[in-house]
């Protein structure tokens, strides 16, 4: 299932989300520039590889330069399609989180469910040599966000039968919690393969989990206390 559209209003412009969408496209296009074998070395230096990270934490590696790609990965990504799927959801769930944040607010929350989702990762992949790359860590973060806090609007979804399209429109909490479960199952049969590539399930599923906490925090009601 392929969300197109929500019908929730915002109140704002997406600045962050859209400086973001620009900042993933120009990092994407620096490392196609590079060609294949710079590109290589490029996602190596910048993506995050668990190994890396357990060798620093056991003393055998500068722990700095090891955690720093837990920020810088998530401007990385695999391919145009990588690219384009993410900067979609970006775009389609992002700017509504963004209003209910507030714009410094909605980056510092990117920025932490992006890291977050790196060191969900390292956990669940402990010992790997492949990097990990991606902004879906950060965007599965929003996404975790706006199930909470809009979990009834209503998305237009386009749906795949066989060698047929269709769209429907289905409320948040269906398509973003069936997208969620199916990133469950594949983390759960994941478990125990280490040097397996391919979609960091993990990554997504901390990400999604961190960002509904937080949303839902956000979404207490105030309550008063009296001496």
């Amino acid at each position: 299932m392929i969300p197109l559209k929500d019908d929730t209003p915002r109140y704002s412009t997406p600045i962050v989300t859209i400086l973001l969408i620009a900042t993933n496209t120009a990092v994407f296009l620096h490392q196609v520039s590079l060609g294949p074998r710079l590109g290589q070395k490029f996602v190596f230096l910048y993506g995050v590889i668990p190994a890396r990270i357990d060798a620093a934490l056991a003393g055998h590696a500068q722990l700095g330069l090891a955690l720093e790609p837990l920020l810088t990965s998530m401007f990385l990504h695999g391919g145009w399609l990588h690219l384009i799927g993410n900067m979609w959801f970006l775009w389609i769930f992002g700017d509504n989180v963004e209003d209910a944040f507030g714009h410094f607010g909605y980056l510092a929350f990117y920025l932490f469910c992006g890291i977050a989702s790196g060191v969900v990762h390292t956990i669940a992949n402990s010992g790997s040599r492949l990097p990990a790359l991606g902004a879906s860590g950060a965007i599965a973060g929003v996404m975790g966000a706006y199930i909470v806090l809009y979990p009834r609007a209503k998305v237009l979804t386009l749906v795949p039968l066989i060698i047929f399209f269709f769209t429907i429109r289905l409320p948040a909490f269906i398509i973003l919690g069936y997208w969620f479960l199916l990133q469950f199952l594949n983390g759960v049969g994941s478990l125990g393969v280490t040097e397996a590539g391919g979609v960091a399930w993990w990554a997504h599923i901390g990400g999604f989990a961190l960002g509904a906490l937080i949303a839902a925090q956000l979404k207490r009601p105030y309550r008063t206390s009296y001496a």
